[in-house]
């Protein structure tokens, strides 16, 4: 069955009805071409899961009877990965994508001492419309009950001074250090930099306020790619934890 994504004040659990507009109306009414009387998920990207029954597919917005409800426990891992923007922008928007698929919790775009691609101010708003538009798609297709969270680009400085999480840890290029940290039940917080990596008084900077400097193999990985790779080794623990095995 498919999931669609409604805002909390389009629910309505004392009357038991819901709307959907905007883009998943379109996709869902457009697209699916959902008719009346189709069974379809629901969520307000914040837990609450809905089974609908579709009573009207109207022009601008459907109507739907909510059969049951429950409320999906918010995942204890959480991993954060902060990650340069790059210069082409279809690379990030491909992070974007595979890391929500992956688990991501929230997304931070960074700009960091080698940062290529710096947006100005007019231009972040649309780009924030898009990049949610995309984890948003990526969210309903992976069926994620809890929509990931993308924030305005930060400075490296200011996603150094982030406080909350368990474990800080930057990916450089030129470390040895095997990442040998166990993020499960943990808030993690990754650091990827863009073209040309960070600089060494980066890591330096990074390194006195927590964050762990760690290798992710040999092979120099693509921004994108280490930043997918990072999302992965938490699933991968994850899984590991559920079959009762550690590495």
């Amino acid at each position: 069955m498919e999931l669609f994504y409604t805002s909390r004040e389009n629910i309505n659990l004392d009357s038991a009805k819901l709307i959907l507009d905007g883009d998943e109306f379109h996709h869902l009414a457009r697209v699916l071409r959902k008719k009346t009387g189709d069974k379809i998920l629901v969520t307000d990207g914040n837990g609450l899961r809905c089974e609908v029954s579709i009573l009207d597919v109207g022009k601008k917005l459907l109507e739907g009877e909510i059969l049951n409800h429950r409320k999906v426990e918010r995942p204890k891992t959480g991993v954060t990965v902060a990650l340069s923007l790059l210069k082409a922008p279809q690379r990030f928007e491909l992070f974007l994508e595979k890391a929500t698929e992956l688990g991501v919790s929230t997304i931070i775009p960074m700009i960091t001492a080698r940062t290529i691609s710096q947006p100005s101010s007019e231009r972040v708003q649309g780009r924030l419309n898009r990049w949610r538009t995309i984890v948003l798609s990526a969210a309903r297709q992976s069926k994620r009950c809890y929509l990931p969270q993308v924030g305005e680009p930060l400075s490296f400085k200011q996603v150094c001074s982030l406080q909350g999480y368990d474990i800080k840890l930057i990916p450089y290029e030129v470390s040895e250090e095997v990442p040998k940290v166990h993020c499960v039940g943990k808030n993690t917080l990754f650091m990827i930099g863009g073209e040309g990596g960070f600089t060494a008084n980066e890591v330096q900077e990074a390194q006195k306020v927590g964050f762990c400097e760690i290798s992710l193999g040999k092979t120099t990985l693509r921004a994108e790619t280490a930043g997918i790779f990072a999302v992965a080794f938490v699933r991968t623990q994850l899984l590991a934890e559920e079959c009762g095995e550690w590495f």
